[in-house]
């Protein structure tokens, strides 16, 4: 009599400027169902050990196995064109990451990606292509990401960029939901904002903007007159002031490099961006994404989980409710999902 075991259930993680978010499923691989979820404060260390330790259940004792998404400060997801005269160039590769990201190849560990479809880049294949994509993040920093996980109890089996995990999240829901128009994506923290351009055929523009909170925290400070920069941080994050109406006045530094950004992909490509997502943004900070989506003239756009994780097969158990999910939870979904670009284009 022939006896199968059960499948090795799933763990997911994904730590982002504020908070923990995790998940647990009853398979590591699809169909599959998820079990629990978890957002526990980054602040609070104990919590999160104990959160780790609750998700394990019966198994806890050791560290916790799971796929963590990550965000290192100089994390590296860049589209650039390349030119294929000089892709066989020993130090062409080096000099893109020198000019362009400002970075010293050897203290960084960085993949190149083709563009279209995800996979690695050949650059010795009789016809290369040249939109790809650069990815990856400071060794040293990837090094104190992963013994903060360790210190959480956590064992990264898989360790990515968030970031990663989020655009193929979007790509696939763009064309699950067969939006027209291209989304623009945006991962604010304190010092910066990833923005994206994510269209039909996936990852078009990819721009790093020297703006994020810190800079409307400078104005929360200057227009209601507070003593010092700590006393705005704290009213900022608080919600107990309603900022909506400062909205535009906030925003207008990152609102100036987006409309720069949003401007010249409209006159590359004569599509309009329709839609706007912010997936790292704290729940107290809700209203910001809808003020952004407004000072742009575009929808915010809101995620229907529920069937687009059943188009993957994904469910949710009873005791998971997936309609007062943020859209931060994109980056965890992202992590349990696998798209096969390349099967998908030849059927």
């Amino acid at each position: 009599m022939l006896s199968f075991s059960k499948k090795t259930r799933g763990f997911y993680v994904d730590i982002s400027g504020s908070a923990v978010l995790m998940a647990r499923t009853s398979s590591s691989d699809a169909p599959m169902m998820i079990e629990e979820i978890r957002e526990v404060p980054l602040a609070d260390v104990a919590a999160v050990q104990r959160a780790v330790k609750d998700l394990q259940g019966k198994r806890a004792g050791g560290y916790l196995h799971a796929s963590c998404g990550v965000y290192p400060s100089h994390r590296l997801v860049r589209r650039v064109t390349l030119d294929l005269k000089r892709v066989k160039e020993p130090d062409y590769f080096k000099e893109i990451c020198t000019q362009q990201f400002r970075l010293e190849e050897e203290k960084c560990t960085i993949a190149v990606l083709n563009a279209a479809d995800g996979t690695d880049y050949d650059p010795g294949k009789a016809v290369a292509q040249k939109e790809v994509i650069f990815t990856g993040g400071l060794i040293d920093e990837l090094l104190a990401v992963q013994e903060r996980l360790l210190t959480l109890g956590l064992f990264p089996e898989r360790l990515e960029l968030g970031t990663l995990a989020v655009l193929g999240a979007v790509e696939n829901y763009h064309g699950f939901a067969q939006l027209k128009t291209p989304t623009l994506l945006l991962e604010i923290d304190a010092d910066s904002t990833q923005s994206f351009v994510i269209g039909a055929g996936g990852l078009d523009v990819s721009r790093s903007i020297p703006h994020g909170f810190g800079a409307m925290i400078s104005v929360v400070q200057k227009e209601l007159n507070l003593k010092d920069e700590e006393s705005a941080r704290k009213l900022f994050y608080s919600n107990t002031f309603d900022f909506t109406n400062m909205g535009g006045l906030l925003t207008r530094k990152v609102l100036k490099e987006l409309q720069s950004l949003i401007g010249f992909y409209e006159v590359q490509t004569g599509q309009s961006i329709g839609q706007v997502l912010c997936t790292q943004m704290p729940p107290k900070l809700a209203w910001l994404g809808g003020a952004i989506a407004k000072e742009l003239g575009v929808e915010l756009l809101k995620v229907n989980f529920a069937d687009w994780l059943k188009s993957r097969e994904i469910s949710f158990a009873s005791s998971v409710e997936p309609s007062g999910l943020d859209a931060r939870w994109l980056a965890v979904f992202g992590l349990m999902t696998y798209y096969d670009a390349v099967a998908v284009a030849k059927k």
